[in-house]
């Protein structure tokens, strides 16, 4: 075997990781990627990934080469979820598909059978909590026998090249796939943690001035109702001007409403900007009340 070919593919891989590490920080920063988009994006690149690993073949023995095209496809489902894995599949394939060749069919179905069995792991792993190194040797192992289902779809010709390399690809499925999927899932569980955190002192930081805000209008606010309440005694009860403190004291209760749910924040959840305004805090549904 050529080690630096195996130390080429493995440099591909790491390049993966230090993408998602970089490109996962950046959309939880910017905040205005949804889930499909980071789907997309992720999909994309390690579908290009899977295309450099079929590219940087790895040789095995003279004119005899085998290739990792189903690591990054395993390991960004795992990480990223089955539309991810489906969409760097779909890249995968479709240049799977451009090479052309007698294997094209049984390449793309392995491909995407490597997608779907990647799915079924990570609803597997979600289950029990998260993904472990069980779930991810369980995955290599599985996508060593969708190789091997995809070497049968040739007939002969693939059992005889199967028999020839079965053990290259065993190291490749199960030796990939288990050994990546920490580093991986570390970067994506520290990042996430990361995240909680930062969510967390947003929070406090928010709940601390709302209550702060709240102590102080409660305060001028009691003098208002205070002086409300000795004015409605003092004007006849159905002149304009009772009227007009009686709209008043409304107004006092609707301000006495708002502290109250000042008080009562356990989240943030935002008004979206309209034209020149931006985004605001949603005090009703901040304080679990809209």
């Amino acid at each position: 075997m050529d080690f630096h070919h195996v130390i080429e593919a493995a440099g591909i891989v790491f390049l993966g990781l230090v993408f998602y590490s970089y490109a996962r920080r950046w959309l939880a920063s910017a905040g205005r990627i949804d889930h499909w988009r980071r789907s997309l994006l992720n999909g994309l690149v390690f579908g290009l990934l899977a295309v450099a690993l079929m590219i940087s073949r790895i040789e095995v023995s003279p004119r005899i080469f085998v290739d990792a095209r189903a690591v990054p496809i395993a390991l960004v489902t795992l990480v990223e979820g089955g539309w991810a894995g489906l969409i760097a599949a779909l890249v995968a394939a479709a240049y799977r598909l451009w090479l052309g060749g007698p294997g094209a069919l049984a390449g793309v179905l392995g491909l995407l059978a490597t997608a779907g069995t990647a799915a079924l792991a990570l609803a597997w792993a979600r289950r029990e909590g998260g993904v472990r190194a069980r779930h991810a040797f369980a995955l290599g192992g599985a996508v060593f026998v969708v190789t091997f289902a995809s070497f049968l779809l040739l007939g002969a010709r693939g059992l005889e090249m199967f028999a020839r390399d079965w053990l290259p690809l065993l190291v490749v499925s199960v030796g990939g796939v288990g050994g990546f999927t920490r580093l991986f899932t570390d970067v994506a569980n520290a990042q996430a943690a990361e995240a909680a955190r930062r969510d967390a002192a947003e929070l406090r930081a928010v709940t601390l001035l709302a209550r702060a805000a709240a102590h102080e209008i409660n305060n001028a606010l009691m003098v208002v109702a205070g002086g409300l309440a000795i004015l409605a005694r003092r004007l006849p009860a159905d002149s304009e001007d009772a009227q007009w403190a009686q709209r008043a004291r409304e107004g006092v209760n609707t301000v006495t409403d708002i502290v109250k749910r000042m008080n009562a924040i356990t989240q943030i959840e935002e008004v979206p900007g309209r034209g020149r305004l931006s985004p605001m805090l949603d005090i009703r549904r901040s304080s679990g009340s809209g």
